[in-house]
């Protein structure tokens, strides 16, 4: 059973990784990416907003799909 406490802590720290728990790959990769996009672009202005956003995604998708897709 997915954690959506566990995937929202996991993808606000490193965002992609809470998607990646919640078995979520291309949501993950667009994390990966987007996010050091977002800091560099902005010059670490708008870095932290990716964070939050990736956390709430992260949560709402576990919340959604509480099992796993095996």
């Amino acid at each position: 059973m997915r954690d959506p406490g566990f995937a929202a802590l996991l993808s606000f720290f490193i965002p992609g990784l809470g998607q990646l728990y919640n078995g979520a790959w291309f949501r993950a990769l667009f994390w990966f990416v987007f996010t050091p996009g977002l800091w560099l672009g902005t010059g670490g202005l708008l870095g932290w907003v990716a964070h939050v956003i990736a956390a709430i995604t992260a949560y709402n998708y576990a919340k959604r799909r509480p099992y796993r897709d095996f």
